[in-house]
């Protein structure tokens, strides 16, 4: 005799078996998560949080530690986010938290990052009933920034160039190009001539440098000449009087011939003496101004109200 099976009760039993199978190993799998304590915070964002969904993630130097709750506007002017972050993460004052994008994907999350270990933690305000962390301009936003500023500065260039090259500036751009044009033609025609005038400047500064270490041998050689004419003069004008004195003594003719000699004698002395002042002026003025050698002495500048 053949037993009878009910195979509508045997197919909701395996059905019920399986469902509470699939429900064991979610409870088992996401318990833990679900019996973890969470701590409330808010955030407020100026920029576009397009992309950031509903229990999007939210990490702590790269560690996930929660999610994000609730998205809403605030008064319209910004974003306001609640975050449920696991008990015990670090969230100190100096916490701030930035908008992330994952890649090419588009999709966002919350990264937290700061936080020193001598901070304190965040504490709500007095009236508030959750902390509020401190939030800064993601990457996407600081580079729209520095682009729009990089393309305003660009604009404002692009402006003054403009202006700088207007109809009359471009004429004297080009009257200026044609001017160096002569200017360059002009001097690869004289180019020999400029060459010798460098040449000879060459020459004048080689005997300006000889000039200049000859000039203290020189100058020294002047001063014993002026000296051996003076003391030519001062024995001569002894020589004078001794002659006078002489012929005064033997009287008669030679008196006549002192008369006639000694005048002479004084004049040779008084031209001595003023060859040897003459050489000494020309010493001190070469060892003041050497430049006379060459360009031979410069007329005096003239004075007040001359």
């Amino acid at each position: 005799m053949e037993t009878k099976v009910n195979y509508t009760l045997v197919g909701l039993f395996v059905t019920l078996l399986f469902g509470a199978l699939v429900a064991g190993i979610l409870w088992l799998s996401g318990g833990a998560q679900y019996r973890k304590n969470y701590d409330t915070y808010l955030a407020y964002m100026k920029e576009s949080v397009a992309g950031l969904n509903l229990n999007a993630p939210v990490k702590y130097r790269g560690v996930e530690v929660g999610r994000v709750k609730r998205i809403s506007l605030d008064h319209g002017e910004q974003v306001r986010l609640e975050l449920d972050i696991e008990h015990g993460t670090p969230i100190r004052a100096n916490t701030v938290a930035v908008l992330r994008v994952q890649g090419l994907t588009g999709i966002a999350q919350v990264e937290l990052s700061g936080g020193s270990r001598d901070a304190p933690d965040l504490k709500a305000n007095p009236g508030e009933k959750y902390p509020v962390i401190r939030t800064v301009p993601s990457l996407l936003t600081r580079l729209d920034t520095a682009g729009t500023d990089l393309l305003s500065s660009l604009n404002k260039i692009a402006a003054g160039v403009s202006a700088l090259l207007d109809d009359d500036n471009r004429r004297a751009f080009r009257s200026m190009m044609s001017d160096m044009a002569t200017i360059s033609a002009t001097l690869a025609a004289r180019k020999d001539a400029i060459d010798a005038s460098l040449q000879g400047a060459a020459r004048t500064m080689d005997n300006t440098a000889k000039i200049s270490a000859e000039l203290p041998q020189m100058i020294e050689r002047m001063n014993k000449s002026a000296a051996a004419l003076e003391k030519m003069a001062n024995d001569a004008s002894r020589a004078s009087i001794a002659v006078n004195k002489t012929a005064r003594e033997l009287g008669g003719g030679m008196i006549q011939v002192t008369d006639s000699v000694v005048p002479e004698l004084e004049r040779t002395v008084a031209e001595m003496r003023e060859l040897s002042s003459t050489l000494k002026r020309v010493s001190e003025e070469v060892e003041r101004n050497p430049n006379m050698l060459l360009l031979g002495k410069q007329p005096d500048k003239p004075g007040p109200g001359e």
